[in-house]
Parts: structure tokens; C-alpha cells; sequence
């Protein structure tokens, strides 16, 4: 009988370990089992690489502050970390959730969480048209209810419903497409416009985001975040096409973001009444963001109005960002990346106060509490 080396027991034991560790959930509370991340392109990690549309962010100088990929453009709007990479290293998740349209989001990369997330997506199936392709949320819970079925293969019906639903967090960050590139959209929304009042366009996106949450929960979801609309009327690009001053912000966008907010916010109170088990956590980003805006100066930028990549107008908010962008140096001072997104910088303040803050930002609870549930 041939002798058993000592490293080739070490080397068993360890996988049995590492097997013990998938099939069981990670085994400890010490981090968080999976992020699932849905929404637009604040929280896009690459998926609109994989289609064939109009809204990408695969070019440089898009991600020039990206360790993770050595400074290379992944499909993220934003020169670093989105707001999800970043509340997922905070919560103990090892890896990035990977993005759902990629080849490697099969096996056990998918345990860490997926991102569903798409540039010019939105609540309504209609939005973000203007970029032909794009994943909208009703496409994003399919491709959800897909993964699903993955876990039940990997872990066993069982244990794939407890890690689903007493170990991964469910983000969902949408609805500002929905003004910006749908009800607000020159030229081709007017004929909406007239058809469909506010209120009537705002009931239809409060019904249909019930029925999306409600058909996650469905499908094992419990711990949900769902952020609001942002001050979408103070983003460079409307700033530039309004032709506004560096303190002004288009007054109807922001108007009917927060006609929105405030629906969504007594939508997740009635579901957190409703879903039994489940907690829906609201994410004030309206009033973080605008807080970034307003007080710039406090958290060390230098501006809170012109993008650091872009061209055209006084801000800079006319022409994505790209290879033959105008681009700042000091890229940790821009309150904004792009026309419509924040830089890494900013990122970094939001998510911080989505984890660890109060209920002015964030309640019921923060995500790390939320995370210990």
C-alpha cells in the first residue's frame, strides 16, 4: 500500500473545507453570503458590454481608478467603484457581484451575488428606448428568477432558500431613468407628456415597482434596499442643456423625483406591513445626494456642478465621457464623474452613510444592521 503524504491530507481537507463552506452559506454571521444588485447605470458593472445599445461605458478613461481591473474600463459609469462594490466590500462580500450578461457569472462565482444592473434601464419596460438595447427591471428579475434555479442546483432547494433569504441583501437602485430618458425626454416624450399627467406617470411606476419587489419576494427574497430617486434636476447635464447657473437645478426633474420618493416611500411602508418576514430598508438618496451638492465644500470637493469627463456647455454635461474627453486631474474632487454620474469619490460618502448611518438617510435600519438580521 502506497504511503499517504502528509500535504496531500492537508490538500483533502481542504477542499472538503471549501466545499463545506459553499454548501453550507460560508457557515459564519461574519459577512454577508450574496449581494444581488439590480437598477440603472449608477450600479451597472458591465452588463451593457453584452448588448448591443447605444448606453456603455466600456471605454476609457471610464474606470481609470479601478484597482480591481488596474485602472482598465469594466463597464461601470464612474471612474472607480460603484455605490454596490462598495457596500458589498463593506458588508464581508469577497468578490464583486458579477455582472449576470458575462461568461463567468456561472458555478460558485455566482455565491458572492450577481449584478443585474443596466445602463438606461428603468422601472417601465419603455425606458431608456432611446438606447435600442437595455435590460429593464421586469428583464432583470427573469434573469433573477434564472439564477435562482442555479442556487437550488449548487446548494440543494434547502439550504439555496435559507442563503437566499436569510443571507443576501437585494439592491435596487432605479427610477431615474425613467424621468430622465422617458417622461422627460425632448422631443420624443412630449406626445407622453400630453397623454399622461405626472400623477398618472408616477401611479404607473409606483404599481409597477410594487409588483416587481413583490415578485422578488416571490421568488426567496427578504432583506431588500431600495434607494430613491436622486436630485436628478442637479446633474451636469441638465444643468448644461438649461443653460443654468452653478447653483440652479432644474426645478420640474427634481418636482417630480420627489413626487416620486415620496410615493415610494409609503409603498415600502405598506409592503414592509404586507410581505411577511421580509424588511424593506429606504435609501434617502434624494437628501444624500443633495447634501453632497449643496455642502460640497465640507466633504473636500471642488465642485459639485461640472463633470471631471465630458464635453460641451459650461459643465461639461453634454457628451459622455470617452477617449476624446476633457478630463480633470483631480478626479477626488468631483462631486461628479460624468454628465449623470457621481465619481468615486462621491460614491465612497453615499455608501458609508447607506451602511453605518441614521434614519435621515437610511431606515429602518442601516445595511449593516440590516446585514446581522
Amino acid at each position: 500500500m502506497a504511503s499517504v503524504k502528509p500535504w496531500s491530507l492537508v490538500l483533502v481537507v481542504f477542499c472538503i473545507m471549501s466545499l463545506s463552506y459553499f454548501v453550507n452559506g460560508a457557515g459564519s454571521n461574519e459577512g454577508l453570503g450574496a449581494s444581488f444588485i439590480f437598477g440603472d447605470s449608477l450600479v451597472d458593472a458591465g452588463n451593457n458590454n453584452y448588448l448591443q445599445t447605444l448606453s456603455r461605458a466600456n471605454i476609457p478613461p471610464n474606470g481609470i481608478d479601478f484597482k480591481a481591473s488596474g485602472g482598465q474600463p469594466t463597464g461601470r459609469y464612474t471612474n472607480g467603484r460603484t455605490i454596490g462594490d462598495i457596500v458589498g466590500e463593506e458588508l464581508g462580500v469577497p468578490s464583486y457581484a458579477v455582472p449576470y450578461l458575462a461568461p463567468n457569472s456561472t458555478g460558485k462565482a455566482i455565491l458572492y451575488g450577481v449584478n443585474y444592473a443596466s445602463g438606461g434601464g428603468g422601472i417601465m419596460n419603455a425606458t431608456g428606448r432611446i438606447f435600442v438595447n437595455r435590460l429593464g427591471l421586469d428583464i432583470q428579475i427573469d434573469y433573477f428568477n434564472n439564477t435562482r434555479k442555479q442556487f437550488d442546483k449548487l446548494l440543494g432547494p434547502s439550504k439555496a432558500k435559507d442563503y437566499i433569504s436569510k443571507r443576501s441583501i437585494f439592491s435596487i437602485t432605479i427610477g431615474a431613468n425613467d424621468f430622465l430618458n422617458n417622461y422627460l425626454l425632448p422631443v420624443l416624450s412630449v406626445g407622453a407628456r400630453i397623454s399622461e399627467s405626472p400623477d398618472a406617470f408616477i401611479d404607473d411606476m409606483i404599481n409597477h415597482i410594487r409588483n416587481q419587489l413583490t415578485r422578488l419576494y416571490q421568488l426567496g427574497a427578504r432583506k431588500f434596499v431600495i434607494g430613491n430617486v436622486g436630485p436628478i434636476g442637479c446633474i451636469p447635464y441638465q444643468k448644461t442643456i438649461n443653460q443654468l447657473n452653478e447653483n440652479e437645478c432644474v426645478d420640474l426633474a427634481n418636482k417630480l423625483a420627489m413626487q416620486y420618493n415620496r410615493r415610494l416611500k409609503e409603498l415600502l411602508s405598506e409592503l414592509n406591513g404586507k410581505l411577511q418576514g421580509a424588511i424593506f430598508v429606504h435609501a434617502n438618496v434624494y437628501d444624500l445626494v443633495m447634501e453632497l451638492i449643496t455642502n460640497y465644500t465640507k466633504y473636500g470637493f471642488t465642485t459639485a456642478s461640472k463633470a471631471c469627463c465630458g464635453n460641451g456647455g459650461q459643465f461639461a454635461g453634454i457628451i459622455p465621457c470617452g477617449p476624446t474627453s476633457s478630463l480633470c486631474k483631480d478626479r477626488e474632487k468631483h462631486v461628479f464623474w460624468d454628465p449623470y454620474h457621481p465619481s468615486e469619490a462621491a460614491n465612497v460618502i453615499i455608501a458609508r452613510q447607506l451602511l453605518n448611518g441614521n434614519t435621515k438617510y437610511i431606515s429602518p435600519v442601516n445595511l449593516k444592521q440590516l446585514r446581522n438580521l
